[in-house]
């Protein structure tokens, strides 16, 4: 299934910072950032059905605080239970739009509750699904997006 599964994610990914903080966003290289994500935040969106895995969007946190300070209006100097809940409806407005874009293909999916991650926490456990990533650049920083998605249901 090669990259093209990464394509609705990137699309969206574009088009919600487009239209909801009015950020430009550029695809970058398909490397992760460094192996010190030490300060990253992390969300986890679960999908099932067709396809089955999680969609990872890793954020540092200065970009976490800058985007949320877009999004809300409001200075934010610590990840609270507030900035959790807006960068996981980020994440969720993203895969949802993705999600749908899949549908048109035929792929029907649904997405789980996100599940938010600070630091380097993030599950690392060996899997059989495939992972496919990209990093985004936007003018407050970037953004990793990595897919680990199951695709032999469909």
């Amino acid at each position: 299934m090669s990259q093209n599964i990464l394509a609705p994610f990137s699309k969206a990914a574009c088009q919600t910072f487009k239209l909801l903080l009015d950020i430009d966003v550029m695809e970058d290289t398909p490397e992760a950032f460094s192996e010190n994500s030490q300060g990253n935040v992390e969300i986890a969106i679960g999908i099932i059905g067709d396809y089955s895995g999680e969609i990872l969007y890793c954020f540092p946190k200065d970009t976490t605080l800058e985007i949320v300070k877009t999004m809300c209006g409001m200075e934010f100097d610590e990840i609270d239970e507030f900035v959790k809940s807006a960068i996981g409806e980020l994440a969720n407005i993203i895969s949802g739009n993705a999600l749908t874009d899949l549908s048109q293909q035929k792929v029907i999916c649904d997405i789980l509750p996100p599940k938010f991650m600070e630091g380097n926490n993030s599950d690392k456990e060996s899997s059989q699904c495939p992972v496919y990533q990209t990093r985004m650049k936007t003018p407050i920083g970037n953004v990793e997006l990595r897919l680990k998605v199951d695709t032999s249901n469909n």
